[in-house]
């Protein structure tokens, strides 16, 4: 296991001392497979747009980031979500739906027991495990679907949240125009 390999069992047993022993749980069976992809998002503002022809179809309400354990890993996206509801002024009760990538299985069932949201509002369509999670462009694939997905049924705003290599989350909630 690549774990005991590169030293990062020890370390976090270690630091953790309560554990007893490590189960690696994220596999090929429950993780997201490495595949080519692209998405672009444009980001301006109105008049910009508007000068260019272009009709906004949402705006950024709020960004916020996060820093996690590294040694834990995957467990940025909730404290970054909280950081940007309370830099929007919202409640989970004020998103209609979520988008959460899905490297593993387990970092989606983590972020909605942590956060509270109910199933129904998350990754409606299937995460990147049914999806696909390209490197590099699953951000702005996430937006654009959340905001097409806002649009097909009519909802007001979403919740775009990441786990960042190295610990990290991004979250991002944009608001229906």
């Amino acid at each position: 296991v690549i774990g005991d390999l590169g030293g990062f069992d020890a370390v976090a047993l270690q630091k953790y001392h309560w554990v007893e022993k490590i189960d690696h749980v994220h596999h090929a069976g429950n993780s997201s497979g490495i595949v080519d992809g692209a998405a672009l998002v444009l980001v301006g503002n109105e008049a910009g747009g508007r000068a260019a022809g272009l009709t906004p179809r949402a705006r950024i309400l709020a960004i916020a980031v996060s820093g996690a354990d590294s040694t834990i890993m995957l467990t940025g996206p909730a404290p970054a979500s909280k950081k940007a509801l309370a830099k929007a002024g919202l409640t989970i009760d004020d998103i209609d739906l979520v988008e959460i990538n899905e490297a593993f299985a387990a970092v989606v069932l983590r972020y909605v027991r942590e956060m509270g949201f109910p199933l129904e509002k998350v990754n409606v369509n299937g995460g990147a495990i049914a999806l696909g999670h390209p490197l590099g462009a699953t951000g702005a694939m996430l937006i654009g679907t959340i905001v097409d997905e806002l649009e097909r049924r009519d909802l007001r705003r979403g919740l775009v949240t990441l786990c960042v290599g190295g610990g990290m989350g991004i979250a991002t909630i944009v608001e229906r125009v």
